[in-house]
């Protein structure tokens, strides 16, 4: 079997690392092709020892220098590289095969971008690509022949649960509507009251998932819910009517596919990064991803019920932002990576990050964008809005 080469976009992430993992168990399969971080140089350093990729990308020349020199102490044939163009090369790059999408945020794009365009594997776990560029994105995939597959733990099982070669048309499949599970995050049952007075500490805490700070923001608002929920849209080619939330606290049931005729599919398992990423790293195979079975004699009741929109009125932005399209939805996602940065430092209350959102959605006019130029400028003036904004409003 020939080897699949790997470029893992954002290596030090929990996405990253968990990549690395199922690729260690595989060894005999994979072989990694690039890596990339933004500032975690030692961390880089340390995955280029262990995996020795060819190339390794920092986004600054500063860092990329750091890195160098990490690598000279054990001799690494590594080559450094830093920049938003190294990264869309990497990606694109003829000698790679899989690009796994993990760059969290509107910075992910470009090279997600150039991957589709390159015609990859696109193992996509950074969804505000998808959220930010929709129907760019995907007219990208189908021009060159590309293959996306969605890591997102929703997604994927969502994808898990289709009939085989779907082709984004819920009617001729024969399915009614898809159902997003969501764990409803740490503040599923405080008292909303209480709500504004959360801590960065508090919020970054999830009692299920192990994930970076600010995608355990996005999980405490329901953002990240909202966010997926744009993301299923472009994926699946279901309308914002099509697709349902539903609370299920115990993160076991990642994601369902009501059909016509009355059945439900289900995607189950621990809650675990590792299983979706196996799962796109070698569909239509599967392989061990180091995750331990499902006992489901250990549970004794599974959960399910309805958002509240009072307490995660971000679920409701990003339905509402879905349905205005255009830009509406790289505003949604650049106005709130400024707010939640601004409260993770301190600067903005819990309860304020959708403020900003809201008053971004509100005075920035939904408009067509036909490239990605277009898009990366609606980004710019948004997060200039926002931070302002949260200036104004701060704490």
């Amino acid at each position: 079997m020939q080897k699949q080469r790997i470029c893992i976009l954002g290596s030090t992430g929990s996405i990253g690392v968990s990549t690395l993992d199922v690729l260690a168990r595989h060894p005999e399969r994979y072989q990694v092709y690039a890596l990339s971080a933004h500032r975690q140089v030692e961390k880089l350093a340390q995955q280029c020892r262990q995996f020795q990729p060819q190339f390794a990308v920092v986004s600054d020349p500063q860092y990329a220098q750091q890195l160098r020199d990490l690598l000279a102490q054990f001799s690494s044939t590594t080559v450094v590289l830093s920049g938003a163009e190294a990264l869309c090369e990497v990606a694109s790059a003829a000698e790679c095969d899989v690009v796994m999408a993990a760059i969290v945020g509107a910075a992910g794009l470009p090279a997600s971008m150039a991957a589709a365009q390159a015609g990859k594997r696109i193992l996509l776990a950074n969804k505000e690509a998808l959220v930010m560029s929709g129907q760019l994105f995907i007219d990208a995939v189908a021009k060159s022949g590309a293959c996306l597959l969605p890591i997102d733990s929703e997604h994927n099982a969502i994808f898990q649960c289709l009939p085989q070669n779907y082709r984004r048309d819920l009617q001729v499949s024969g399915i009614a509507k898809i159902v997003l599970t969501a764990s409803g995050g740490p503040f599923l049952k405080r008292d909303i009251a209480t709500l504004a007075q959360v801590t960065a500490a508090e919020a970054v805490a999830h009692p299920n998932w192990v994930m970076g700070r600010k995608i355990s923001v996005d999980s405490a608002t329901m953002m990240n819910k909202g966010l997926e929920v744009i993301e299923a849209h472009w994926l699946f080619g279901a309308s914002a009517d099509q697709i349902e939330v539903l609370i299920h606290p115990q993160s076991l049931v990642h994601s369902m596919v009501h059909y016509v005729d009355g059945s439900l599919l289900a995607q189950l398992g621990n809650p675990d990064m590792r299983t979706p990423i196996a799962y796109g790293l070698a569909y239509p195979e599967r392989i061990a991803s180091g995750v331990e079975a499902l006992d489901l004699s250990q549970f004794l009741q599974l959960n399910f019920f309805k958002p509240d929109f009072a307490r995660f009125p971000c679920l409701q932005l990003a339905y509402d932002a879905l349905r205005a399209g255009g830009s509406a939805p790289t505003v949604l996602n650049a106005s709130n990576e400024v707010a939640v940065e601004a409260f993770l430092q301190g600067q903005l209350g819990f309860m304020q990050i959708e403020a900003v959102v809201a008053e971004s959605l509100a005075k920035i006019s939904a408009q067509s964008v036909t490239d990605l130029a277009s898009i990366l400028e609606v980004d710019r003036q948004t997060r200039q809005f926002a931070s302002a904004h949260v200036a104004a409003i701060g704490t």
